[in-house]
Order: C-alpha cells, then sequence, then structure tokens
C-alpha cells in the first residue's frame, strides 16, 4: 500500500487474544501506531484486534489504514466470514479461503501464515495458542517481533525465543528500528 507520495507505508501486524481486549495495552499501542505514517494489520476479529483498530482509527490525520485479514468458512461458493469479522473498524478486509486458527494457527489453512507474512514488524499482545502460533510462525519466517507483555505466560504456550517487554516505550523503539 502506498502513500499520496507514493511510497510505501510499513505494515505493523499487532497480535492477541480475539475474546480478551486487553484495552490498556490495546488502546496505547493502537494510539501510537495511528501518529505513525504506518498501516495497521490485524486479524480482524473481536478482543485485542478490535480494541487496536478502535484506538488506531481514533486518530486524527492519521494516514495508514486498518487492514483485517480474515479467516474463510467455506459454503457454497465463496467462503464467507465468520460472525463478528471483520470488526466495525477494519477498513480493508481481505476474505481468505483460510478458516483454521487458535491452537491450529501455524497450520497451512491458517490465515496466521498471511498475517505474519504481510507484517514489517509485529507486536504480540497477551492472548492464548492463536497468539502463540503467530509469534512461531514470526520467528520461523524471520520476522521481527516483540511481545508486550509482563511475563511469559499472558500468551499461552508463547515459544522460546521471542523478546519480552512489559514497557510500551522499549516496544515503540522496537518497532521504529524495524521500520526505518
Amino acid at each position: 500500500m502506498r502513500s499520496a507520495k507514493g511510497s510505501r507505508l510499513p505494515i505493523v501486524g499487532v497480535m492477541g487474544s480475539g475474546t480478551e481486549p486487553h484495552e490498556d495495552r490495546s488502546r496505547a499501542i493502537g494510539s501510537w501506531l495511528g501518529s505513525l505514517p504506518v498501516h495497521l494489520l490485524t486479524g480482524g476479529g473481536g478482543g485485542v484486534m478490535a480494541s487496536v483498530s478502535r484506538a488506531f482509527r481514533d486518530v486524527p490525520r492519521r494516514r495508514g489504514r486498518v487492514i483485517g485479514v480474515i479467516p474463510g468458512l467455506p459454503g457454497d461458493g465463496a467462503p464467507r466470514a465468520p460472525k463478528g469479522y471483520p470488526n466495525r473498524w477494519v477498513e480493508i478486509g481481505i476474505l481468505t479461503h483460510l478458516p483454521l486458527g487458535g491452537a491450529q494457527g501455524a497450520d497451512p489453512l491458517s490465515r496466521n501464515h498471511i498475517n505474519v507474512l504481510s507484517a514489517d514488524v509485529i507486536v504480540a499482545l497477551p492472548g492464548s495458542y492463536g497468539t502463540a502460533s503467530e509469534v512461531e510462525l514470526a520467528l520461523r519466517y524471520g520476522r521481527p517481533i516483540i511481545a508486550f507483555v509482563d511475563r511469559p505466560e499472558q500468551i499461552e504456550g508463547l515459544p522460546e525465543g521471542v523478546r519480552i517487554e512489559p514497557d510500551l516505550a522499549r516496544v515503540q523503539r522496537f518497532v521504529l528500528e524495524h521500520i526505518g
């Protein structure tokens, strides 16, 4: 996605719980990202995905867009989005044919691969096995990733090797280092 000047805006992926909003962290990172010339990418659902998307969209005069990569449920003809997808703050929804997630998030039929491979840098917030699978994929694909949590247990099944950072200012420095 290009800016008005023709240069590509970086894409920052924020991954986290699909049910719990973790409002303080989500709003802090979403608002800050909205002040930067970046696009926000999430899985397009509820919880952290909705909370961070809302915070990003609430920033006045932001340059980037909210991108949601949506799982697809099989049916007659084209896949359809599950109930609650995309959340109302998604501006660019990308419906996939990929239905799996959660504990099956690293499976080839999960949209998590698209989430991770489309982001220039990833911030993981508290979540469950789906978030852990996105962290695992980021490590596998060599994507820069940081977990904005106080302790590893806040992401169930968190793989070793990911940087844990409870301080927003340090998370911000990490993101800025990786988007140029």
